[in-house]
């Protein structure tokens, strides 16, 4: 792995464009506006900052992680990093709210609780500022954990975009029955990836005794009865949320491509891999998704 794939993906780069990627393709297959370029920005540094936070503070530099071992070979260069994504994060944050206030202002109870209840799910995540020293960090429920990065995604990249979109039009915001289905079929996919990359460090979870389900019910329970099982219950939601939506068979089988992929990752995930496996191929599968969708909504009619 060079320098340069090793700065996308081991400095989060690689999310921040995941996230905006996924964000187009959930605002194209709802049919609503594409955000400003203040918005997308907004959530790559945001993306870059919160994924950074977990890893800026490696005590030691660890041979035995290989991304340990790169935070901590370029900590300087991080920390000056994140205090520029910092001041960025707080220009953009700014931005949005100077131009979108008086839109921010007319919205519902309940649309305020959808903007809410992600950012308060992200930092109970953490559960703490310096998340090595948390104790009550909803990171330290191995189970529970893959769902609340699911659902963070999912809120972040299928629900924001739309929401935000409304707001910048000054247009009212009503989710619908395939609003809810797109939420669940990105929640389910990206929960999919991260109980794979839990499989990544089941020697270290083991010895810390995180009860992740790889950990609790081993390797292959984990994929024939976890992983391959949800991953088909994802692909009937997007299935139903097609059927819907009405999409001609060409577009359902582009979109079908990501979830069968998943399912043969996860197949393989059987033989121990690299963390550039894990990096470039699991997490991959996300923007892939959004390349698929966005092909399948603009290209096939």
């Amino acid at each position: 792995m060079n320098g340069l794939t090793r700065f996308l993906l081991f400095g989060n780069y690689f999310y921040g464009i995941c996230a905006i990627a996924l964000s187009v393709e959930a605002s194209l297959q709802q049919h609503v506006s594409l955000n400003s370029l203040i918005y997308y920005l907004f959530v790559f540094v945001a993306t870059v900052l919160y994924y950074t936070h977990a890893y800026i503070a490696e005590p030691s530099a660890n041979t035995a992680n290989k991304r340990a071992s790169w935070y901590f070979n370029n900590r300087i260069l991080l920390r000056q990093s994140q205090l520029v994504f910092t001041f960025l994060f707080l220009v953009l944050a700014f931005l949005l709210l100077r131009d979108n206030w008086n839109g921010l202002l007319q919205l519902s109870l309940m649309q305020w609780g959808m903007i809410l209840v992600f950012p308060v799910a992200a930092g109970l995540y953490y559960g703490s500022a310096p998340p090595q020293r948390s104790t009550h960090s909803l990171r330290n429920n191995g189970w529970l954990k893959p769902f609340v990065i699911g659902f963070v995604w999912a809120g972040a990249v299928t629900i924001y975009p739309v929401l935000f979109s409304s707001i910048e039009k000054h247009m009212a915001y009503a989710p619908d029955l395939v609003s809810v289905l797109l939420f669940i079929k990105n929640f389910m996919y990206i929960t999919m990836l991260c109980i794979m990359f839990d499989i990544k460090d089941y020697a270290a979870d083991h010895n810390h005794q995180l009860k992740t389900f790889v950990v609790r019910y081993g390797l292959r329970k984990t994929i024939f009865y976890i992983l391959i099982p949800l991953t088909l219950v994802g692909l009937g939601t997007f299935i139903l949320y097609a059927s819907l939506r009405g999409f001609p068979w060409p577009r359902i089988l582009i979109n079908t491509v990501p979830f069968i992929l998943l399912i043969i990752v996860a197949y393989s995930m059987h033989r121990r891999k690299s963390i550039l496996y894990y990096l470039a191929i699991i997490d991959g599968l996300m923007l892939l998704k959004a390349v698929c969708g966005i092909i399948g909504i603009t290209l096939i009619k």
